[in-house]
């Protein structure tokens, strides 16, 4: 087996590539090496797991190189390379979820019958019901911290807003999904 893509583009320009053509028709040379690092870090608090951070740094550092040309700065790209980084991750994430979301249905032999199931379907209906009374922005801000993991300072610089208001909304939506929890499904 060959070299990976990776690897291959660090040998072929080892740590540095020229990007586009500057203000005075200079080329931008990005430091790919500190770059690898950095979304390495990204791509590890994501995850939380070393080898599937690795491979998810590999693919977004290949998708970030395929791109180049689409960075809208070229002189400072280390922020759209770990924003590409993480949103490999967490695409990542949301599919080993879902697979083993998928493999625990089947995993107890019985159909998904243990004691506790009626219980635990009757929990997650109400918070399904919950979720379906707060507006898509305080479900997108709670999937973001809870089912991406990941803090208020990385969901209001990913959306581009203060970090105040990102806790006032969270506070806000948890709030609200707590009264609904606590309010039985026919008084709605």
């Amino acid at each position: 087996m060959g070299p990976s893509p990776l690897v291959a583009m660090e040998v072929a320009m080892p740590g540095a590539a020229p990007i586009g053509s500057g203000e005075f028709d200079r080329p931008i040379r990005w430091d790919w090496r500190s770059a690898r690092a950095r979304c390495l870090r990204e791509a590890q608090r994501v995850l939380r797991d070393p080898v599937a951070a690795e491979d998810a740094v590999q693919e977004a550092l290949l998708r970030a190189w395929r791109q180049r040309d689409s960075c809208r700065q070229p002189d400072a790209p280390l922020g759209w390379m770990v924003q590409i980084t993480r949103n490999e991750a967490l695409r990542r994430l949301g599919r080993d979820k879902r697979r083993a979301d998928h493999e625990l249905g089947d995993a107890d032999g019985q159909g998904g019958r243990s004691p506790w199931e009626p219980d635990r379907r009757i929990e997650v209906l109400d918070l399904r019901r919950a979720l379906a009374d707060i507006s898509a922005e305080e479900r997108a801000l709670l999937t973001l911290r809870y089912g991406a993991d990941l803090t208020q300072p990385d969901i209001a610089e990913m959306l581009n807003m203060p970090e105040g208001t990102v806790k006032v909304r969270l506070f806000r939506a948890r709030k609200r999904i707590r009264q609904a929890m606590e309010t039985p499904a026919e008084a709605r």
